[in-house]
């Protein structure tokens, strides 16, 4: 075998070692899959072997889960078949995972799994079809869980029958609709595991329990088994079931069919035996596999991301290398954030500020947060402190001597910019990369006050820096290949998610989400209330609504890219609905957003927020009966469709030119329904044609903002989508 090792000890207990050669991470690949049916019937047919322990051969990791990648080939094939052929190929496909986890709890042999480290998906599966398990203590990086209904799956490998048939429904929906990942502390109080022990025990303990057992059963396999907590249909389990199915609808608005489909295999699977519960979770599994929302979120949200984090769009012909020291000049909100996450990554920081406290209060943002993880238990003192020590405030710019890397994070003034720019130059190695976090100043205007603007590049973080997973780098005329290489090594240094982009105003993310804003105020402008507009936001799959949004990003901050705007472009460039509400909001009534406590909202002491009575003034002419108020359908189409024709806009002007990037983006940047896959996939899946022909009647009563490029036009004309049309595999042809 490949994958996994078996030894039989002279107690006849036989050590299965799962250990994937040339990978950190082991993961069910169909070969991994068909590995374990084999040694599952040699641990059934061979005498000699009384039980067996399985464990993993990496130090942190027992299993990741299913090897979504590998699902491509599946698809390709079965989409050549007819609906019922597809759907008899994909169930029996799917069910091989069945057959040979049912074969390991039913072989007539305890088998326990010695988890050693993180068991997640598939991996928490398998663990689940042993007898026993123990999970080290001592291991920190160790997490259970069945995170699938968050990239729009479900646990295929029986994890709907067996969960709930442990623990209860109640808690392992908990676990399942949520994805949430637990401890092996708290995997022990739920139920999910039997015991910890330290590593180095694992085993031997394991195999202490195998001896002693050699008669196990799972408990759903005995007689007068009881499901924790009560079925369907009994008093105390039915209150469970009737909770959860309004959760759902609250938290996803239906938008995410992953968790409706749990609920049905659990209530469905629980009134039944486990072998017809294990069909019942296989048939679900088929069905939600062929839907868009299933399809578009592996993709994007995994197989996409995970590319773009081994640095996917580094330029062809640069190699990766180490980044071993940063300095980031402005020690404000942007730059501490910086400061900690480029400190938590290993990286020492010289922050730098023209005031030494200001320099110090920055360094003070990433004690503050490190504090907290001390408290939260996720990590010790004296590691917080190392991490700590990495960061050196200063106002010196001699410190800049040494390093790897720059990120300029002072205010959006051009003429600010420049000067350090200038000074930061004087004392940089010419090896050293110069990274501008701007958010919607052109590069290549930026990059006139360098030297050498071949190593000057846009590096626009998100606020806040700790939160927010997508970095833009932007290229400016003249950055080279080399600056966004070492870009690139530097965003996934930091374990952050980069995507490449090319210079204009807003780049990609801001251009996109200005759009979602301007759609809010213009539907504000044509009488809408307001509620109707954020909560139909939300229901489009926006995780704030419009205004909440502006609140958020701060409308003084609109304000002064609206003025910078116009002193770049003249007053007759900034047109709609947008420019009268924001300077109204400023300028005659100092409303900033959530930085002073009343923008869209008014804000409270007690944290609550409530929608400013006086926003009905911005319609134009005056604010809608409550009868003659527009659909949630209406608004979400609109919201949606604004953003995704700026996303194919950027595609069309080539500042994106990958549409894993632009989906990647789009969900990480600002959140763009993530059940889409994105905003270029949310097109795709709509067909290029449909969508145009909609697009054009929104133009014609809503605005430019629903004009559809030329592009986008030719690509309905010729059936395409942009997966198709500029794909990695349109690429490689």
């Amino acid at each position: 075998m490949k994958h996994f090792t078996l030894d039989i000890d002279k107690d006849g207990i036989a050590l299965i070692t799962f250990n994937s050669p040339d990978v950190s991470m082991n993961v069910l690949s169909s070969a991994v899959l068909d590995e374990i049916g084999q040694w599952a019937q040699t641990i059934a047919n061979d005498d000699a072997i009384k039980g067996a322990v399985i464990t993993s051969g990496k130090d942190n990791a027992f299993c990741a889960g299913a090897d979504l990648s590998g699902l491509g080939s599946i698809f390709s094939e079965a989409e050549k078949l007819s609906h019922d052929e597809r759907n008899a190929l994909l169930y029996k496909e799917f069910t091989v995972i069945h057959t040979n986890f049912r074969k390991l709890e039913t072989c007539g042999k305890p088998i326990a799994a010695a988890i050693n480290g993180l068991a997640l998906g598939g991996g928490l599966e398998i663990t689940l079809a042993c007898h026993y398990r123990i999970a080290a203590c001592d291991n920190a990086k160790l997490k259970l869980g069945l995170p699938e209904a968050m990239v729009g799956v479900l646990p295929g490998g029986g994890g709907t029958q067996r969960l709930p048939r442990l623990i209860g429904a109640m808690n392992a929906f908990d676990l399942m609709m949520q994805g949430k990942m637990i401890s092996a502390d708290k995997a022990l109080a739920l139920g999910v595991i039997h015991e910890t022990a330290p590593t180095s025990e694992l085993i031997e303990k394991a195999k202490a329990w195998v001896k002693a057992n050699p008669d196990a059963k799972q408990p759903w396999d005995q007689e007068k088994f009881k499901i924790p907590g009560g079925g369907p249909y009994h008093p105390a389990g039915a209150q469970t079931f009737m909770g959860v199915a309004p959760m759902i609808r609250k938290n996803t608005y239906g938008n995410y069919p992953a968790q409706r489909y749990i609920l049905s295999c659990v209530y469905e699977g629980l009134q039944v035996g486990i072998d017809a519960g294990l069909r019942i979770e296989c048939r679900y599994f088929t069905c939600l596999m062929q839907r868009p929302e299933s399809r578009n979120m592996i993709r994007s949200i995994f197989l996409s991301k995970q590319a773009l984090d081994k640095a996917g769009a580094r330029p062809e012909g640069q190699s990766k290398g180490a980044i071993k020291k940063i300095a980031v000049i402005g020690a404000g909100f942007m730059g501490a954030g910086v400061a900690y996450v480029s400190a938590m990554a290993g990286v020492d920081v010289a922050l730098v500020d023209v005031d030494q406290d200001a320099a110090i209060k920055g360094k003070a943002f990433a004690q503050k947060e490190l504090t907290k993880r001390v408290g939260y238990k996720k990590m010790d003192q004296a590691k917080a402190d190392a991490i700590l020590a990495r960061i050196t405030p200063t106002t010196d710019y001699a410190a800049l001597a040494d390093v790897d890397l720059v990120v300029e994070a002072v205010f959006e003034n051009r003429e600010l910019k420049a000067k350090i720019t200038k000074m930061a130059e004087e004392h940089m190695q010419k090896t050293a990369v110069f990274g501008s976090n701007t958010s919607t100043l052109p590069i290549t205007g930026l990059a006139e006050a360098s030297a050498r603007p071949e190593n000057f590049i846009g590096i626009h973080f998100f606020s806040p820096v700790h939160k927010m997973m997508l970095v833009e780098l932007i290229v400016g005329k003249q950055t080279s290949d080399y600056a966004i290489s070492r870009a690139l090594d530097f965003v996934t240094k930091i374990r952050k998610t980069p995507i490449v982009v090319s210079d204009t105003r807003g780049f990609y993310a801001n251009r996109c989400v200005m759009r979602y804003i301007e759609q809010g105020m213009a539907l504000l402008s044509e009488g809408v209330l307001p509620a109707l507009i954020e909560n139909a936001a939300r229901m489009a799959g926006m995780p704030v609504g419009p205004l909440s949004l502006q609140d958020e990003v701060a409308i003084d901050l609109g304000y002064k890219i609206l003025k910078q705007t116009e002193d770049d472009l003249g007053p007759e460039a900034i047109a709609g609905p947008t420019a009268p509400i924001i300077r109204a909001m400023i300028e005659k009534y100092d409303r900033k957003g959530r930085k002073n406590a009343k923008g869209f909202y008014d804000y409270s002491d007690d944290g609550k927020k409530r929608l400013w009575p006086e926003l009905g003034q911005f319609a134009v002419d005056g604010v809608l009966a409550e009868d003659e108020q527009p659909t949630p359908a209406y608004i979400k189409e609109r919201i949606l469709y604004a953003q995704a024709i700026e996303a194919a806009r950027c595609m069309a002007e080539g500042i994106v030119q990958d549409p894993r990037e632009a989906d990647v983006g789009s969900i990480l940047g600002w959140g763009f329904a993530p059940y889409t896959g994105g905003a270029l996939s949310y097109i795709d899946t709509i067909g290029a044609d449909t969508f145009v022909k909609r697009a054009d009647e929104l133009a014609a009563s809503s605005g430019a903002a629903y004009v559809v490029p030329d592009l986008l036009r030719e690509m309905a004309k010729n059936g395409e989508t942009f997966y198709g049309r500029f794909g990695k595999e349109k690429k490689a042809a």
